[in-house]
Formats: structure tokens, C-alpha cells, sequence
């Protein structure tokens, strides 16, 4: 069982209100542990992308057991959040109320796109969550974190969830269209207190 997690501040100039509309996306992955900090952030690195991070030890940028950390990809921004919730540990609640609520919402889907989604949700062993405030984050922000987002799909066996659009392909290719459906991330996410529900 994992230790107790670390929580990495916010690098925001200034926090989400509860006010603000948020938005998720997420990556369901296979791979027993998490990796690194350092391996997501030279990764983005290496697509030309300088993510803004809050100051920490170093050496914890080399733990598996990461659960949150503040992602910023312009100064003017807010950054893009995320954390990574597993089956074991201190948010196993979440991960377990994740992953039913998406097995839930794919069970009404009879395709072999759906199919293929609903195997990788019951096997993942973590879940790999990014958020943003929906009137803060540009164009740049959306780039920043498709980024992360194939950093955990291909590194991770997984697959990608965006909150009002569905489920993607390792190509990028919407395969199960969830448009209409009202996401779990509508509702809550990772953080989320009883105040917000």
C-alpha cells in the first residue's frame, strides 16, 4: 500500500473559485504504478512545451506515489491540475466512485468501441485526472494538455476520457461518443468537497 500522498500547492497566481466552471479529462490506466513526475515533465519537455511548476523538493518529482500537482503552461493562466488517483490509497474512494460511474454510463453502449472502454476501466490500477477552468484555459492550455493526457495513454496503457466528448482511439479518434451524456466530472471531481456537490 502507498504511503501517504503528497499535496503539491497550487502555482496559480490566484485559485479557482467555486464559481468557475471546471472542465476534466482523464486517462484510465493499466500499469500497475504511476510514473514520475520528471518522466511527465521531460516528456513535455521534449514537444517543445515548458511547463510552470510550483517550487518543491526534487527529489519528490521522483516518486510514483505523486497524487496532485499544479501544471502551468502560460503566466497569464491558470494551470492545469492533476491528479492521479489509484485503487490502493488515500483516495481509493474516488478512484472506485471514477471508475463505477464510467463503467455505469458505458453499459448502455452495445459497440466493440464501448466494449474496449469498458475493459480498460475495469482493469486500470490508476487514473490519471486533469482539470481546467473552462473561460481561463486558450488554445495553448487545450495543447498543453492533450500533451499530458498521451504522456499517461501511451506510457500507461491507457485510454482518454474527455468530459462532453467521450472516449478516444491512441490515434486521437473519438470512438465512443458521449456528447449528451452528463459526465461524472459535471458532478465532481477529484477534489471535490460536500460544499461543491
Amino acid at each position: 500500500m502507498a504511503k501517504e500522498l503528497p499535496v503539491f500547492p497550487s502555482a496559480s497566481p490566484s485559485e479557482t473559485s467555486e464559481t468557475e466552471k471546471l472542465t476534466y479529462s482523464r486517462v484510465f490506466c493499466m500499469r500497475e504504478d504511476s510514473p514520475p513526475l520528471r518522466l511527465l515533465l521531460d516528456f513535455l519537455k521534449s514537444k517543445n512545451q515548458i511547463p510552470l511548476i510550483p517550487k518543491m523538493d526534487p527529489e519528490a518529482l521522483d516518486d510514483w506515489d505523486w497524487v496532485h500537482i499544479s501544471l502551468g503552461y502560460h503566466r497569464e493562466r491558470k494551470p492545469i491540475r492533476l491528479f492521479c488517483v489509484r485503487e490502493h490509497g488515500t483516495y481509493k474512494d474516488v478512484y472506485e466512485s471514477e471508475k463505477n460511474g464510467f463503467l455505469e454510463q458505458l453499459s448502455v453502449y452495445d459497440d466493440v468501441e464501448a466494449q474496449i472502454a469498458r475493459e480498460f476501466i475495469a482493469k486500470c490500477k490508476f487514473i490519471a485526472t486533469t482539470q481546467m477552468v473552462q473561460k481561463d484555459v486558450s488554445e495553448e492550455g487545450y495543447d498543453f494538455n492533450g500533451w499530458i493526457l498521451e504522456f499517461f495513454q501511451e506510457n500507461c496503457n491507457g485510454i482518454v476520457q474527455i468530459d462532453g466528448q467521450g472516449f478516444f482511439s491512441p490515434k486521437g479518434e473519438l470512438v465512443v461518443d458521449m456528447e449528451e451524456v452528463k459526465e461524472i466530472g459535471d458532478e465532481r471531481g477529484p477534489n471535490q468537497t460536500t460544499e461543491d456537490a
